[in-house]
């Protein structure tokens, strides 16, 4: 049976999405036949989309990264006077925290990342320079100075997210989120 050219594109879109969430919820070791399940395909057409796997990580990364710097660019503009201290509301949430499978990339999958091929590790560093550059847009300083604290801000989110993740404690999970986002708004 042939595919119709939009239908192999949908199909395409439908892993990809379903990659993104299903990676950030598992790790990259969820297998081709689960995303494949995850987008109503059967695991046999995935070679009809992929190289590889390593491709479809890269894919699945890049789609959540676009999600992230939308997401990002609304919640700066959310509060204009604020930026830093929206995104650090965003960032640090309990529902951020929650719902991984939505969440950023680096922080439901950084560790494992430095373990993966050039698509994952290339669709990271992409993300990270460029948000980098966005955060400086609105911290305080000049050149090198400036980049640095950008720098410094979102390695501060990044680890307080993964950290309030890991603590099987509700109360202490929310106190590192607060924590961190007090002290963001402190120095923005």
């Amino acid at each position: 049976m042939r595919v119709s050219r939009e239908e192999a594109a949908r199909s395409r879109e439908r892993i990809v999405e379903g990659a993104a969430r299903l990676f950030r919820e598992r790790g990259f070791g969820a297998g081709v036949a689960d995303v494949m399940g995850a987008a109503g395909l059967t695991h046999g057409g995935f070679y009809a989309h992929f190289a590889s796997k390593d491709a479809l990580m890269g894919a699945a990364c890049e789609r959540a990264l676009e999600g992230a710097r939308e997401r990002w660019r609304q919640r700066a503009l959310s509060d204009p006077r604020h930026p830093i201290e929206a995104l650090a509301r965003g960032y640090l949430s309990e529902r951020h925290r929650d719902d991984p499978g939505a969440g950023c990339v680096v922080a439901a999958l950084g560790t494992e990342s430095a373990r993966e091929g050039p698509p994952v590790r290339h669709a990271i560093t992409r993300w990270l320079a460029d948000s980098f550059d966005f955060l400086a847009r609105f911290t305080p300083g000049r050149g090198a100075a400036r980049r640095r604290r950008a720098i410094a801000l979102h390695a501060s989110w990044l680890g307080a997210m993964v950290m309030a993740r890991a603590v099987d404690d509700p109360a202490l999970s929310r106190e590192i989120l607060e924590a961190v986002a007090a002290e963001s708004a402190r120095r923005a």
